[in-house]
């Protein structure tokens, strides 16, 4: 199969623009007539929708920590049909877990190096000049054996600064792709998980068409697109299914994007799954997996006090911002029952923010108790907030839709709220990327589970 060129936009640090010079790139290549493909390393379940809205096609997440080989594969083979796969890094690029996981620590270097793409660089210059120079070449001679394609200099206060900061680039080696003035307007909005979900911005599509025309304007297109191009075109052999370079953990394998089978596998047929403002946090290699797999999912919205359907074979309440909407989902009157009689009988599952709606109340930011549905006997507080973040190993003790006890899970959490009460069984013994043990064990009562963590994959081989 012929190799596709990609690259990934990374950056030192968070908030450095790198997810603004990403979306408007997704853009502008799109409508340079490209199909392109885009992914997000690491465990982030929000960027993937922006991404879609961007570009038109499906973003899908690259975790060397929780993620095995099979799985990984699996997902660079949804390349398959496209042009060019531009990647999204997380936090900054050599970033990642201190205990190595499935196939590596959880960096987006690691990622670019398993997938054969060079990095380009966003660097934020405010405050400095020649000096990012520094750190740019820091980055480069890092990790030798990672390519670093150039750079792109953000919020560049002036011809002045950005030429001084070109002449430090010079003398470093590194090429500069672009300079983006420095733009107010171009923040997107943000909330206490990191951005505001694609769904509720005012006006996504013309915001991405802004980042578009100001990259256009600043960056120099042509160089990035030679410059994926060239490593694809020089990579060694041995890569995944769309023929990108691979590291030994990530091992070639022939299966098609429409059947690849190391995607997760679904845990029903039918599954009613929510899907609204308050439960919108699904990884799209699941859902993609459940589909392949042959499952119907069957979306509702419980803030529109709608029931699941009734001859689904399981619900899912993926996680979201419950804690926005406690009051609404408390007056669901009609989602609740529905909820409470599929129970009875068959799987109800919940992840965070899903989970927190399962459970007997939960505490809005004022100290405000809402009635929850009342099927664990789980009490949250968003008003008592404490920050939990981090890669979670689970152990099952008892089994959970598609996985028997013993299965050993791997996920994500990323939540304030806090447990206040929780009477029922633990539903595993949670650990963290150390190893060490965490008290969101999870829950579970009759056919009703939840977890604080978001499932990536299974440890037994990765279904």
């Amino acid at each position: 199969m012929n190799r596709i060129p990609g690259l990934m936009i990374s950056a030192p640090a968070s908030g450095t623009g790198k997810t603004t010079v990403m979306l408007g790139l997704l853009r502008a290549l799109s409508e340079d007539g490209l199909r392109v493909q885009p992914f997000k390393s690491g465990p982030d379940y929000i960027d993937p929708a922006f991404h879609l809205a961007a570009c038109g096609r499906p973003s899908f997440n690259i975790d060397t920590w929780a993620m095995g080989a099979d799985l990984l594969s699996a997902i660079s083979a949804q390349a398959q049909g496209a042009d060019i796969c531009v990647a999204e890094g997380s936090m900054g690029l050599f970033d990642g877990v201190a205990t190595r996981g499935r196939c590596g620590f959880g960096s987006s270097a690691e990622t670019a190096k398993a997938m054969g793409w060079p990095v380009i660089l966003v660097i934020d210059v405010s405050g400095q000049a020649q000096s990012a120079a520094a750190t740019a070449l820091g980055f480069k001679t890092y990790m030798p054996d990672l390519t670093i394609a150039g750079v792109i200099l953000n919020r560049v206060a002036s011809p002045r600064h950005e030429r001084l900061t070109r002449l430090g680039m010079e003398r470093a080696g590194l090429s500069v792709l672009g300079a983006l003035p420095r733009r107010g307007d171009l923040t997107l909005p943000e909330r206490h998980l990191g951005l505001i979900q694609a769904v509720e911005h005012p006006d996504l599509d013309a915001a991405i068409d802004g980042y578009a025309t100001f990259l256009r304007e600043h960056v120099d297109l042509a160089a990035i697109r030679a410059a994926a191009a060239a490593v694809a075109g020089d990579a060694p052999a041995g890569g995944l299914d769309n023929g990108t370079t691979a590291s030994p953990a990530v091992r070639r394998t022939s299966a098609p994007a429409s059947a690849a089978p190391a995607l997760p596998r679904p845990p029903a047929q039918r599954i009613a799954l929510a899907q609204d403002a308050a439960f919108s946090f699904t990884y799209p290699h699941v859902l993609t997996g459940w589909r392949a797999a042959g499952a119907e999912i069957i979306p509702f919205s419980p803030l529109a006090d709608e029931a699941p359907d009734a001859t689904a074979d399981m619900v899912w309440l993926p996680g979201g911002y419950p804690e926005l909407h406690a009051g609404r989902l408390a007056a669901a009157a009609t989602f609740r029952a529905a909820l409470r009689l599929h129970a009875q009988t068959r799987p109800v599952h919940g992840e965070c923010g899903g989970y927190m709606a399962l459970g007997a109340a939960l505490i809005d930011k004022a100290g405000v108790a809402h009635e929850m549905a009342g099927l664990l006997g789980l009490v949250t507080s968003y008003a008592q907030r404490k920050f939990h973040l981090g890669y979670r190993r689970a152990v099952l003790r008892s089994a959970l839709p598609g996985h028997a006890t013993g299965a050993a899970l791997r996920g994500h959490e990323f939540h304030y709220s806090t447990i206040l009460e929780q009477p029922d069984p633990p539903l595993a013994d949670v650990t963290d990327a150390d190893g060490t043990s965490v008290p969101e064990t999870g829950s579970h009562r009759g056919h009703v589970s939840g977890t604080f963590f978001h499932l990536i994959a299974s440890e037994g081989g990765d279904a």
